[in-house]
């Protein structure tokens, strides 16, 4: 059987061209996309539709909605909305997945955001929209979330449970573990070498036992940056660089999981700012080592990047995640369509 695997949809390239290789992937065997909630330049919501309405059997997850941008009861009607959109896939599962997260620095406090208690605002999150895809009504008295006898009203059409899966998109140790004990999966961060992936896990396996459940109980996609080309590798190496500069210097959470050398973040920090401009992104690509890129994605040729890919698989990744570097994405759908590792 080949091996379960996706694309992540970011802002990289033009929203036609990625609704183009959504439908090409679906063609190709791929099982799902998912779509990022990415800083302040697109909104999961508006591509998830597309990408649903676009296409006929692929799974669709956002990857992932900060919780402290929408009401959990509209972060559930929207989800609703979605799987009704969506319909199911050939096997009779939802077509529409709901990943969330905690957002993170600096664009939560530069936006007038208080990020407090993290792990008590997802558990409450996941708590109530989970009851609220029950159709049933909910009255919940948390810190973070009130609801008064409040139900996902449909007045017209099917008022059935909606079994839609819960992922978190969680990095640090106690997030992961919430996520075992809670959610039906957990779409692991890319930029991090397996090392990381590993003991990752072994944290979601210890929140998971908490309620009698196993590893095997939870799902564990994992973003996979892909900077492929069989004709430049060298030019996909230095765009997987300037990748690794932005997330060094930009998002805190990501710095420590990449486990790279502190002195070499600071000096990336000095270059790349937030917001940062592509060129920033590439003048600090110059002082990041070759072995630091080849530690935390798949990239250079195919054969190089499917070696990369078998890595994290075999590190307890159940589900890779691509997302493509290169301007084209189909060359990467290409390399994993109907793949075995």
């Amino acid at each position: 059987m080949a091996q379960r695997m996706a694309l992540y949809m970011q802002d990289k390239h033009p929203i036609s061209h990625e609704i183009e290789m959504a439908k090409y992937a679906e063609e190709q065997g791929f099982s799902e996309i998912w779509q990022a909630d990415t800083r302040l330049a697109r909104d999961c919501v508006v591509l998830m539709s597309a990408l649903l309405a676009e296409t006929n059997t692929l799974k669709i997850g956002s990857g992932v909605l900060p919780i402290w941008s929408r009401n959990p009861a509209v972060i559930a009607a929207t989800w609703s909305t979605m799987w009704e959109l969506g319909g199911l896939t050939p096997e009779g599962d939802s077509r529409v997945m709901l990943g969330i997260g905690a957002w993170w620095e600096p664009i939560a406090t530069r936006i007038g955001l208080d990020r407090r208690k993290p792990l008590k605002a997802m558990r409450e999150h996941v708590e109530v929209i989970r009851e609220l895809f029950t159709m049933e009504e909910v009255t919940y008295d948390g810190e973070f979330v009130q609801l008064d006898r409040v139900k996902l009203d449909v007045a017209y059409g099917d008022t059935g449970p909606r079994d839609i899966p819960i992922y978190i998109g969680a990095t640090g140790p106690k997030m992961l573990e919430l996520t075992g004990e809670t959610c039906d999966g957990i779409v692991l961060n890319y930029v991090v070498p397996t090392d990381y992936i590993r003991d990752a896990i072994e944290l979601v396996e210890r929140g998971a036992a908490k309620v009698g459940k196993t590893i095997d109980d939870i799902d564990r996609p994992e973003l996979l940056v892909c900077s492929l080309s069989d004709d430049d590798p060298d030019e996909a190496m230095m765009t997987g660089k300037a990748l690794v500069a932005y997330y060094l210097g930009t998002e805190p959470h990501i710095m420590e999981a990449s486990r790279a050398d502190p002195e070499l973040i600071g000096k990336v920090q000095e270059i790349v700012g937030w917001p940062a401009t592509e060129a920033d992104y590439r003048k600090a690509a110059d002082i990041i080592p070759d072995e630091l890129v080849s530690s935390v994605m798949a990239v250079g040729t195919t054969h190089q990047c499917r070696d990369t890919v078998a890595e994290y698989i075999e590190a307890g990744v159940t589900c890779p995640i691509l997302y493509p570097m290169m301007d084209d994405i189909k060359p990467v759908v290409d390399a994993f369509a109907h793949w075995e590792p």
